[in-house]
């Protein structure tokens, strides 16, 4: 039964965008060609990194009233796992993003290389 009118449907649709009637009655309101570029938008942050390397060294602080030489190995831990969170941040920058999806950039050098007929489908 939901055959019989998935098919009706789509008989209906093919009545009015058939041009045999005259004009069609469905009309696009923008052509339905693709442009040659993309537009680019912001990444999205990733997760907040060192949270708590950056909680142990304030809670050091706080119990020894704010003198950094009493706290230099929570300092030191800190300042380690900030640089190694900016290094792997700098390997994954040139990269594509996850799950195979290319950057907007990247997307409008192809569409550029390949561009796309004007004429209308």
């Amino acid at each position: 039964m939901a055959v019989q009118g998935g098919i009706l449907f789509q008989e209906k649709v093919n009545r009015l965008l058939c041009k045999q009637h005259g004009k069609p009655i469905l009309k696009a309101k923008k052509p339905l060609v693709l442009k040659d570029t993309v537009t680019s938008r912001k990444p999205k942050k990733g997760e907040a990194t060192c949270i708590t390397e950056l909680s142990v060294m304030m809670a050091c602080w706080k119990q020894n009233n704010f003198v950094d030489s009493l706290c230099s190995k929570e300092m030191g831990d800190f300042y380690s796992c900030v640089e190694k969170a900016q290094a792997s941040m700098k390997n994954t920058v040139g990269e594509s993003l996850p799950g195979g999806r290319l950057t907007p950039k990247q997307t409008t050098t192809l569409l550029k290389r390949y561009l796309t007929l004007r004429l209308e489908i």
